[in-house]
């Protein structure tokens, strides 16, 4: 039996993606801080992230789909900040936007890492963007990292019956 895990390391070829509200921008700019830190602390090359800014969580999904349509980026990171208001809005946006990014990493085959925090309160979200929970745009950020690690293996172990639909394959291609 055949056991494959992703490792944490830094493939020359790889890009990423970072998909960021500008809602709510002193914690998500934390969790982008926190994601570009843990890319370069691992190796990877700054030119080979994206960020890409949109109004808020909402709008993440729609872009993730727009970029792992294009084949660019080995994987993809979605980073917003939804806190619990009086009204539904909280239940639509923050449940919708992470069927949506789901929706975009089963159709697309890329690796659409959720780091889009729902919380209760902002205190809460100060504690997973660099307080006392650590910080989710870090963690994504090196779950991407081990996702691309795992794909390149698949792939050149020809454990996959089907091929990857990116047009990154553990290299240009």
């Amino acid at each position: 039996m055949s056991h494959l895990t992703g490792e944490l390391r830094a493939h020359a070829d790889a890009r990423f993606a970072i998909v960021a509200s500008r809602w709510n921008p002193a914690i998500v700019d934390a969790l982008v801080a926190g994601a570009q830190a843990a890319f370069v602390a691992h190796g990877v090359a700054g030119d080979a992230v994206d960020l890409v800014r949109v109004p808020g969580a909402w709008e993440i999904p729609v872009t993730a789909d727009a970029l792992a349509a294009s084949g660019r980026h080995a994987a993809i990171i979605a980073l917003g900040c939804v806190v619990r208001g009086d009204t539904r809005h909280y239940e639509h946006v923050a449940d919708n936007c992470a069927r949506g990014l789901m929706r975009v990493a089963l159709a697309r085959g890329v690796p659409v890492l959720n780091g889009v925090l729902a919380v209760e309160r902002f205190a809460d979200a100060e504690a997973r963007a660099g307080g006392t929970h650590g910080n989710k745009g870090e963690e994504v950020a090196l779950a991407a990292l081990e996702m691309v690690d795992l794909w390149k293996k698949l792939h050149s172990a020809d454990t996959l019956r089907q091929p990857h639909r990116s047009a990154w394959r553990g290299g240009r291609g």
